[in-house]
């Protein structure tokens, strides 16, 4: 098991990258490798989400066109 406490971690409030838990979990991002890693953060969030967001849609849509398996 990794030590949590050494990964990288973006502030939501600060916008700074953080190593440990300096920042309550409520303004976190994480956690992230390096610091690299968790400097790219909102870029890697807005990627997650759009996935997410085409995930649930198909999803969704799953059947929707009368085919059945």
């Amino acid at each position: 098991m990794s030590d949590e406490n050494a990964k990288y971690w973006y502030n939501l409030e600060t916008h700074a990258v953080e190593q440990g838990y300096a920042s309550p979990a409520i303004d976190r991002a994480g956690p992230f490798d390096t610091a690299e890693e968790a400097a790219r953060a909102p870029e890697i969030l807005r990627e997650r989400s759009k996935q997410w967001a085409e995930d649930d849609a198909r999803d969704a849509n799953w059947g929707a066109d009368g085919a059945t398996r």
